[in-house]
Order: C-alpha cells, then sequence, then structure tokens
C-alpha cells in the first residue's frame, strides 16, 4: 500500500474512485493539518496514517494511487483546541467523513468519542477512540438513475410513511425482508399504496444517524431519524442484509420498484442540525473537522451553538463549503438513486442569515437562491416545514414561488371546526380553498398549501378522536415531551371502548376529518397508516418507539375506513375542479372553477356570516367558468358541477340545494360510497360532510388509478 498521498483535485468532496486510484477531499479551511487514516474492513484497526498533501481554497486534498472501492477510511484533523474562541480541533478523535456514502460502525455513545473531558468540558480528551469510531468506506458510483416523468402537481397526493414502521408487521412481506428497504419495494407494500391511490410517497429520514446517548442508556433510538450523522448514507438499519446487496444497493432497488409503481419518492431530510447534539456531546465529524465553519456558534460564547432546532446545534448554510457540502449531497440522491424531491425538516434554519442580518430568515438565502438555479435541484419536487424554534421562526407562506410548504393553519382549522366547533366559518371556508391568504396567489399555485389534519409528529388519526391528554410515558421524559395542545377529542373516554355511540363517533370523525383534507384545493397529505385506524396508544411523539407502537398492524386494519379513504380518493381523482391548477374564482369570473358559496338556506353567504363559529353550516359550489374551452368540457362528466355540503355543527342541518339534479357520491357520517338521487333538499348529519356532483353521472364510482 502507498505510503504517501499525492495532491489531489478539488473537484468532489468526500472520496472518489478512479481508475488510477482514489481521490480524497475534505473542507476544513481552519483545520492546520489534515491526517486520512486507513482502517481494515471491519474498521476496528487503524492501519496507517497519511498527511494529506495539499490545500486549496479551504479543501485539503489526496491521491492515493491503485486504492480502490472497499477501502474503510477517517480522519485525524489538526489544530487549537480552543472551544471559547469555537475551535474544537483535537486529533486523537478519528471523525468521519460528512460526504461519506457508506458508514461503518455504530455509534454507541461511549464517552470516549466526546472531544473534550467528560467532566471539563473546556479541556480536551486526549483518549483515542479509533477502534469504535464511525468510518466511512469507499464505494463505486451506482449507474445513474433515471427518473420517470412527474406527476401532474394538481393531481399529487402526498403519503408520508417510516420504512421500517410500514413493513415491520406487513404479513405478505417476507419475514425476512420486514422493515427494509427490500420490505417496501415488496410487491406487497406497493399494492397497498397503488391500491389506496396516493401518487407520491414521502419516506420519513434514511440518513445514517447516531441515537442520543440519553435514549441509549434507556433502550431506546431515534426511531424517526432526525438525528443524521452521515447525509449521503442511507441508513444500514433499513438494510435486509440479503447476501449480493447493500445498503446503497437496496435503497436504489427500492427507489426504483416505486417508480416502476408509478409512484414518486420524496425523501425527509434534515440538514439543519446534527447528531453531534449540544456542546456536551460527542465529537463524530463536522464538529471535528471544522467547528466554526460547520456550524452556529453563539456570538457572545463561541463555545456554544445557537440552537433553533431544538436538537443542540444548527448548520450554518451561510459558508459557500458548508452550503456546497449539502447541495452536493441533494444532487447526489437524485442522481444516484433517483428520488424525486426533497421534504426539508425544520426549513427555516436552512435559510438563516448572519449575524450581521441578526440571523433572520430570508427567501434570498444562499441556500434558497442555490436551490432556484441548479438545474438538477430546480427540477426537483421541494417541500419546506416552513418553521423553527428561534426567532421569526414561523414562515408559512414565505418560500419560494417552486416550494410546497406544510400547512399547519389548514391542520389546526379542521381540527377546531369538526373537533370544537370553534373555528369561524370564513377561516374554514379559507383553508378549504388553498389558504390564498398564507400563499400569494399571484405567485404561487394553490398546490403549494400542503392540507393535512396529521402527521408523523403529533397524534395519529384515530389518537386525534380517542385521547385528549398525551401518554408518552414510554419515552422516558415523565410525559413532558410532545404537544400539549392538539385540539383532540376523547368523547368521554380516554383511549379505546367498547360504548357503540362512541365507537361511531370517533368513526364519523375520522371519515370526515380525512375527506376535508382530501377534497380540498391543494395538496393532500396521508399519514400512513391512518387509513388502517393505527393507534399509537394516545403517545403525541413517538420518535423513540421502535415497536409495535408506531409499526403498522395490518392484522387489525379498519377495512371500512381503508375502503372510504380509497373510494374518497378516487372521487377526487374523477373530478377536475377537486384537482384545479388554479385558484378558485368568484362568481363572474371567466377562469374556472368559479367558487360560489351558500348558506344552508340557499342564499349566497354575506359578509358578516363569513364571522359566525361553525353551529351552523356551509355549501359550496364549483363549476365551470365562462371561458368557451370550459363550456366546451362541461358535458364531460369529469367538468360536472360539484356540491359539498359542509355541517360543521352539533346538530343535523337541512340544506336548501341549489337547482339541481344532484347526485349524491359521498357521506362521511354513514361512510357511505354511491351514487344517489337528491332532491331538492337534503339533512346532514351533524360534524358531516356530502360530496354531490350535477347529472348526469357515472352510475358507479370509476376504478382508475394514478
Amino acid at each position: 500500500m502507498p505510503t504517501r498521498l499525492l495532491p489531489s483535485e478539488t473537484h468532489y468532496l468526500g472520496a472518489r474512485v478512479s481508475a488510477q486510484g482514489v481521490h480524497f477531499a475534505l473542507a476544513a479551511p481552519n483545520a492546520e493539518h489534515v491526517e486520512l487514516c486507513l482502517f481494515s474492513d471491519d474498521g476496528q484497526q487503524e492501519l496507517q496514517r497519511l498527511p494529506m498533501p495539499a490545500r486549496d481554497q479551504g479543501i485539503w486534498h489526496g491521491f492515493l494511487p491503485d486504492a480502490r472501492a472497499g477501502l474503510v477510511y477517517g480522519y485525524r484533523v489538526h489544530g487549537p483546541w480552543e472551544p471559547p474562541r469555537g475551535q474544537r480541533f483535537n486529533p486523537a478523535k478519528v471523525l468521519l467523513d460528512p460526504c461519506a456514502r457508506e458508514v461503518v460502525g455504530v455509534y454507541a455513545g461511549q464517552d470516549v468519542h466526546l472531544g473534550h473531558q467528560p467532566n471539563a468540558p473546556l479541556q480536551a480528551d486526549l483518549r483515542d477512540n479509533a477502534s469504535v469510531a464511525l468510518k466511512a468506506r469507499v464505494v463505486a458510483e451506482l449507474p445513474r438513475a433515471t427518473r420517470p416523468l412527474p406527476v401532474d402537481p394538481a393531481k399529487r397526493v402526498i403519503y408520508e410513511l417510516h420504512i421500517k414502521g410500514f413493513t415491520a408487521l406487513h404479513p405478505l412481506v417476507p419475514p425476512e425482508l420486514r422493515g427494509s428497504y427490500a420490505g417496501l419495494a415488496h410487491p406487497a407494500a406497493i399494492a397497498h399504496l397503488v391500491s389506496l391511490g396516493i401518487t407520491t410517497v414521502c419516506i420519513m429520514p434514511v440518513a445514517f444517524r447516531a441515537d442520543e446517548v440519553r435514549l441509549q442508556k434507556l433502550g431506546l433510538s431515534n426511531y424517526w431519524g432526525y438525528n443524521p450523522i452521515a447525509w449521503n448514507a442511507p441508513e444500514a438499519r433499513y438494510w435486509s442484509g440479503t447476501a449480493g446487496s447493500s445498503p446503497r444497493s437496496e435503497m436504489r432497488a427500492m427507489v426504483d420498484a416505486l417508480h416502476a409503481a408509478h409512484l414518486e419518492v420524496v425523501l425527509d431530510v434534515v440538514y439543519n442540525h446534527t447528531g453531534e447534539t449540544d456542546a456536551l456531546g460527542p465529537t463524530l465529524s463536522l464538529r471535528g473537522i471544522d467547528n466554526a465553519l460547520y456550524y452556529h456558534l453563539d456570538p457572545d460564547r463561541p463555545d456554544d451553538y445557537l440552537n433553533w432546532t431544538g436538537c443542540g446545534n444548527c448548520v450554518n448554510l451561510n459558508h459557500p463549503l458548508v452550503l456546497r457540502t449539502v447541495m452536493d449531497s441533494l444532487r447526489g440522491w437524485i442522481s444516484e438513486y433517483g428520488v424525486d424531491g426533497f421534504r426539508f425538516d425544520l426549513a427555516p434554519v436552512l435559510a438563516r442569515g448572519t449575524a450581521e442580518s441578526q440571523f433572520a430568515y430570508s427567501a434570498r438565502s444562499p441556500f434558497l437562491m442555490a436551490v432556484a438555479q441548479d438545474p438538477v435541484l430546480r427540477e426537483a419536487l421541494m417541500i419546506a416545514e416552513p418553521w423553527d424554534i428561534g426567532p421569526g421562526g414561523y414562515q408559512l407562506g414565505h418560500f419560494p414561488a417552486q416550494w410546497l410548504e406544510w400547512n399547519d393553519q389548514f391542520r389546526d382549522v379542521q381540527r377546531s371546526s369538526w373537533l370544537h366547533h370553534s373555528a369561524p366559518l370564513g377561516t374554514l371556508a379559507q383553508r378549504l380553498a388553498g389558504s390564498a391568504d398564507r400563499f400569494d396567489a399571484q405567485h404561487r399555485s394553490p398546490g403549494s398549501s400542503v392540507n393535512f389534519v396529521t402527521a408523523h409528529d403529533g397524534f395519529t388519526l384515530t389518537d386525534l378522536v380517542s385521547y385528549v391528554q398525551r401518554h408518552n410515558q414510554a419515552n422516558g421524559e415523565d410525559n413532558r415531551d410532545g404537544h400539549g395542545h392538539n385540539l383532540s377529542v376523547n368523547h368521554g373516554v380516554e383511549g379505546p371502548t367498547k360504548d357503540p355511540a362512541i365507537v361511531a363517533q370517533r368513526a364519523r370523525q375520522k371519515r370526515t376529518l380525512l375527506a376535508a383534507t382530501l377534497l380540498s384545493l391543494g395538496t393532500p397529505m396521508l399519514l400512513g397508516g391512518d387509513e388502517l385506524g393505527h393507534t399509537q396508544h394516545g403517545n403525541n411523539n413517538a420518535y423513540c418507539q421502535d415497536n409495535p407502537t408506531t409499526w403498522l398492524d395490518w392484522e387489525t386494519a379498519d377495512s371500512d375506513l381503508l375502503r372510504f379513504v380509497t373510494g374518497v380518493l378516487a372521487l377526487r381523482r374523477q373530478r377536475r375542479w377537486l384537482q384545479s391548477r388554479r385558484w378558485w374564482s368568484l362568481p363572474g369570473a371567466d377562469a374556472s372553477p368559479i367558487a360560489q358559496w351558500f348558506s344552508p338556506d340557499g342564499q349566497p353567504m354575506h359578509p358578516q356570516s363569513w364571522n359566525q363559529q361553525p353551529e351552523q353550516a356551509l355549501m359550496l359550489v364549483l363549476r365551470a367558468g365562462a371561458d368557451a374551452h370550459a363550456r366546451l368540457l362541461s358535458a364531460d362528466a369529469t367538468q360536472a358541477d360539484c356540491l359539498m355540503l359542509l355541517n360543521v355543527s352539533r346538530d343535523a342541518q337541512q340544506f336548501q340545494l341549489p337547482a339541481g339534479p344532484w347526485i349524491r357520491h359521498m357521506d362521511t357520517a354513514s361512510g357511505a360510497l354511491g351514487n344517489v338521487a337528491l332532491g331538492p333538499q337534503a339533512t346532514v348529519s351533524a360534524g358531516s360532510l356530502w360530496l354531490a356532483s350535477r347529472a348526469p353521472v357515472a352510475e358507479t364510482l370509476l376504478e382508475d388509478h394514478p
């Protein structure tokens, strides 16, 4: 093996294989000296330390002749240990390449990974951690991925799932594949997604993670995966171990299988913080490579971190080398694995400025501007979780025009209206109409709003209507973690009950909330398992529960609820105005569709009526505008006028219907799906929603799929 490195190049960060050897490059402009450490195949024995021979523009680089894929390596980075100045170099610690694409080892929480002495945070710890440190393995390039034609944004329906939770108990997935990338790629798993009628799978984080020490001491793990330590490496825990495969190849095969079923694949990604946590956390990678470069440090105390994530640190994308690291990572998931887009956890962190701007969020931040001009990323689906816990951290509606954003106001208004009867009718109508008050209708499309009532963070749908209090004792934080304000209900019984009246009421509320989500203007999102009646037994922060609490129980699935959700999604696909590319227009406009709002007596809503609490009800008609094209298409059943009857009150409500004839297709009170002729009046049960179309329409639900 060569005893020295040759100068290389800075075209790529990380390790890249060529015909002649392997090129290494590490961004660490404040480091004084860097050593490439080579290890045995299992990563436990250090074999060589080779000084990196050159540094250009802050990037240390070297070329190892005749090296091949499979080589295991790490770095020792030399420089001053001066935490009060933000510098935490400690060459006693072997560090993981931030651009690693495969990781060797597991972080088990040993204190030998601390850069500081356990009882003296400002003193360097000189113990060597080489035998147990995380290392990178040099990998060969995967064949360049191809991506299918994008989904029509107006028809997009997102389904959020966890790879392990979705398949861990699936009876039709072979036991050896359950909980893995290969498990999600199995035909039985994909068949559910296709038959349900969704278009887009949003997969919770798959980047290699480091579980927090606190959780490990409790025998728990960061099951959700929001604690990354290697942004480019698929988590090995989701690999089936099938002979001849690797986490990388199996992840790629999963994406290919989902694409073959015409499903988009979106990854939930976490670039806002890392698993090194706070100033007392481990030194695994970025902290020891160049702490002051990669992280937002507290200007008043550079030995500490700004913490807008609640996880102890925040990554600083204002520096070009850090921005480049993240941009390269995003492009890699697309080019190597073929993913179609990303959902960004705590996205405002990525777009915050420097101390000079008081760390304010900006839609023209380096990161957002880089994405907008990047020839690969600008074509990808970008979804923001538009809030963090820092100052000015709530940024719903303020992301660039091509981005989608999770709309928590939709969630809260639906819960307030249908469960607590406490939101004004005007606010409910705004959310049903795409939240144009939050998204600039001149520059944004209705699909910008990702409409949801439940997500991984919070109660499942079943728990939302079954529990008033959170029940998070299993998380080891004395039930203090998780949301305390859930807008949930339990109907007098906390948790499961056999009372038929309560069971029926809960079932109705679930159907109504799901229907309101799927039929509102915007991009609907379902939480995986809600269509099956999945419960977490009142745990509304199950991030550390890798067990049947979070795994979907397919054997006890609610088949009636599944049938209902599948039917509502079919109704949505069959009606153009429920999948509008345009904002709903006011009566008199040429553009389609026209939205007309009526009170139950059939009269147009008056301005003063919009401020009423929803103790009455609301009627919505969607129809073609006056434009010639719409008139030409109006004979098509998919262009037929749509009628929604929304009774958000506590009592049954009679509606005087607009001139018909109308055919009802759905009633959330009974869960009925099918075509029923309506007369001039209709009585809708309390807390229920109907969908109807102007006749004539097809006699039965169409069985089409996206």
